[in-house]
């Protein structure tokens, strides 16, 4: 069986060799390990080797990992669907969000937002498929989205997110991809300094970090298979 450390440092590997190939440097992607139905041990254990930010997708799950490592300097990113009835743990607890979908959530965790706290990090969720399935703004919504979020206080507008529709086609994958870079690059004559594209997962890492990603959300390449018998 492979272990951790070496799922870990092929994942590294394939980000690396994808950025150089896309004449970038690795250290413009970041790899957000994705650890939903992941124990608190093993989010120890890939932390130990490095991983030092970390995806969750179901709250309480995810407050639960935050309590039981909360000596650990591990950097928690919220990336699930969220519940406006949800806001304020997320806005108390996480560096990062990245699935800010409309207006009313943004502004939530704007006013919840502990002011002693840093600003917390968002993106843009974005349905570049338009998935009737899927969280997200519609593509034509997102100017208008941003508009309305990116002067609100306690919280910072990075960047935008999507979670493209699953594909075996090489083609669709990467028109997919590069319609969210080209969005994200007119976000930008709205808020200059956007610095974040959050998208690809394990299957999809390597176009999507030829398309410009920042970050990406790997999960099943460096823990195996989801674990739902710890959710």
């Amino acid at each position: 069986m492979t272990s951790i450390a070496e799922k870990y440092r092929h994942v590294c590997q394939q980000i690396e060799q994808a950025a150089t190939q896309a004449h970038r440097s690795p250290d413009e992607v970041l790899l957000l390990a994705v650890s939903k139905t992941r124990s608190s041990a093993e989010v120890l254990a890939l932390h130990q080797l490095g991983q030092r930010d970390f995806g969750e997708n179901y709250l309480q799950e995810a407050l639960d990992k935050i309590d039981a490592l909360n000596d650990q300097a591990i950097v928690w990113h919220f990336i699930g669907p969220i519940q406006s009835n949800k806001t304020r743990p997320i806005a108390e607890r996480f560096a990062w969000v990245h699935s800010v979908d409309r207006e009313k959530i943004a502004r939530r965790l704007s006013e919840q937002r502990p002011a002693d706290a840093a600003p917390l990090n968002i993106c843009l969720q974005v349905n570049i498929s338009e998935e009737e399935s899927k969280s997200g703004c519609l593509p034509s919504e997102l100017p208008a989205l941003i508009d309305a979020v990116k002067a609100l206080p306690g919280i910072r507008l990075r960047g935008l997110m999507a979670i493209p529709a699953a594909t075996d086609d090489p083609a669709e994958q990467r028109a997919a991809l590069h319609a969210m870079q080209q969005l994200f690059q007119a976000a930008k004559t709205q808020v200059p300094d956007l610095d974040t594209l959050s998208m690809g997962m394990s299957g999809d890492m390597e176009e999507a970090v030829a398309q410009g990603a920042t970050i990406v959300r790997i999960g099943t390449a460096l823990f195996g298979p989801r674990n739902y018998a710890n959710n």
